[in-house]
């Protein structure tokens, strides 16, 4: 049998291809076409390409309890949790309703 990489990127495991069919609208759609052109190869094979190994990275990610950020995701994240939070009047009264405070 052969390995994973040995495979086509059409045919799975056991050696049988599955169909998966995915709805996009036309902007969408031309920016794939893009993106597959810029690579030389055709729409499904640039999705198949990057699904797939976007679903690795998660299932990974997934396994090990991890995620990973890109730098602007990781400098969001830490201005959300460094930055004061700035509670509604109705959070507060929540807050006073929950401690017994009225």
């Amino acid at each position: 049998m052969p390995s994973p990489a040995q495979r086509s990127p059409r045919t799975s495991a056991s050696g049988k291809t599955e169909n998966l069919m995915v709805r996009v609208d036309r902007s969408s759609k031309g920016l794939i076409s893009k993106a597959a052109r810029l690579r030389g190869v055709s729409a499904s094979d640039y999705v198949r390409s990057v699904v797939v190994s976007q679903a690795r990275r998660e299932v990974k990610e997934s396994q090990s309890q991890t995620i990973s950020l890109s730098p602007e995701d990781q400098l969001a994240f830490w201005r959300a949790l460094s930055e004061p939070i700035a509670l509604t009047r109705r959070q507060r009264a929540l807050g006073r309703l929950m401690r017994g405070e009225r």
